[in-house]
């Protein structure tokens, strides 16, 4: 496996013993991330766990001789890629409620909310979900405090704080964003990835993007001498913001129809690699239940965030440092900031339930699903048309052994999850029985 990003050797060498024992143990994490003969074990997962905190520990030993601090080195980095998959582990294992499994979480959301900076261009509905999932995580580190290294949790809070404050300064502009404009607002950032996403279809969509530019056209004739007005013919606060957003939709629509989907073949290596890996994470934020395996998303996170850096001052540059055109540099941006989102969807959508638990939990949400369509749908006419779920709720029930999943002798975490489900899916079986039965008594 290689660093992903090169960092300089460590300068203390009392350092290079732990970035030997860490390399080791990224190497056990990627061969155990390969495995698929079996599902992953959590003894195996809080054994790593152990040897990187032990690890931490020892260089906050030695950095603590230091009057000032160390230049990042390759001890970090490579530190860095072991909780990250350590984190994705713990998603996997069905751990997403205890604080490892938050660093994977925050460095993805802060990449997005560092893009979302850079476009300079959001919606608040973007900054509420980063909020939500901020606090949530905020929650888990306060659970954490007892039962997981302070080392971690004091890295895990600097982390937390520096995305809050990101959050703070994107919120700050908005400020002035009123609430009788926000829809328009909203509604311009919703067409401007739109078109953005037309663009890098495999077949152009003219008259789809020709139809987004009909809607910026449609929303600037609205404006009265320059301006935004709402229903009592007043000037809404905002105006800059929305205004300048409406100008930069138009101007993207012109040179996406100029261009019809056609990149410089200079970045067209980058752009096709960007356009396989947000393609792949499409398909599995639809297959998400039955296909992903957490621990998957590192290899996709690692490959963004090289194409990510290798930008020089925010711009990406050919060989010969030559920077991209404003089609290539905004279209390579997008593809980068989509595949971050999907894989913020991914993980906050992450069941905590463990991988060898996962088939019958899937299997209680199709059937939990399917009683409330049927529920919906106004019952059933006779208790026998339930026969098919009670037989599919009693055979899962059957699988479990003094009231736990087992699988050998292991006993994999989501019990909870997997019971409450089961327990619910009987409760709503039950229901629509008792209220079929009471519809053919009231018929006789």
């Amino acid at each position: 496996m290689t660093d992903s990003s090169s960092f300089p050797i460590p300068l203390d060498p009392k350092e290079q013993p732990i970035l030997d024992r860490l390399l080791a143990t990224r190497d056990k994490l990627s061969l155990l991330k390969q495995d698929r003969s079996t599902y992953i074990k959590s003894h195996d997962v809080l054994d790593l766990y152990e040897q990187i905190i032990e690890q931490v520990h020892l260089l906050n030993i030695i950095r603590e001789e230091h009057d000032s601090p160390l230049e990042q080195n390759r001890v970090d980095n490579v530190l860095d890629d072991c909780f990250e998959l350590i984190s994705l582990f713990f998603l996997t294992i069905g751990r997403n409620n205890e604080a490892p499994a938050v660093y994977s979480m925050t460095s993805t959301i802060r990449r997005l909310l560092d893009h979302l900076k850079e476009a300079a261009f959001y919606s608040p509905k973007d900054l509420e979900s980063a909020g939500q999932a901020l606090d949530s995580m905020q929650e888990t580190l306060k659970k954490g405090e007892e039962s997981h290294s302070p080392h971690l949790l004091k890295l895990l809070r600097n982390r937390l704080n520096t995305c809050r404050q990101l959050l703070s300064d994107l919120q700050l502009s908005l400020a002035d964003l009123s609430l009788e404009l926000t829809p328009t607002y909203e509604r311009l950032v919703s067409i401007l990835r739109s078109i953005s996403a037309a663009n890098t279809r495999q077949k152009f969509p003219r008259g789809e993007v020709q139809g987004f530019q009909d809607q910026l056209h449609e929303i600037e004739a609205t404006k009265v001498d320059g301006k935004f007005l709402v229903e009592n013919k007043t000037t809404p606060a905002g105006q800059n913001v929305a205004t300048e957003l409406l100008n930069r939709c138009l101007k993207w629509s012109e040179i996406v129809l100029e261009r019809q989907g056609e990149i410089d073949e200079r970045f067209k290596p980058t752009y096709e690699k960007l356009c396989s890996i947000r393609n792949h994470l499409e398909k599995l934020s639809i297959t998400q239940a039955w296909s992903l395996r957490e621990t998957d998303l590192y290899d996709y996170q690692r490959q963004l965030d090289r194409i990510d850096e290798s930008r020089v001052n925010g711009n990406f540059e050919d060989a010969f440092g030559n920077k991209a055109d404003l089609h290539a540099q905004r279209t390579l941006l997008y593809l980068i900031r989509r595949s971050y989102a999907y894989i913020y969807t991914l993980i906050i959508s992450s069941e905590p339930v463990s991988e060898a638990l996962l088939p019958v939990f899937n299997q209680l949400q199709t059937l939990r699903r399917c009683l409330l369509q049927v529920k919906r749908s106004g019952g059933v006419s006779s208790p026998r048309e339930l026969y098919p779920y009670s037989m599919k709720l009693n055979s899962i029930d059957n699988m479990r052994f003094d009231g736990k999943f087992m699988v050998g002798a292991d006993v994999p975490e989501g019990q909870g999850s997997v019971n409450s489900l089961l327990a619910e899916c009987f409760d709503l079986n039950y229901k629509l029985r008792i209220e079929a039965e009471d519809n053919d008594s009231s018929d006789s």
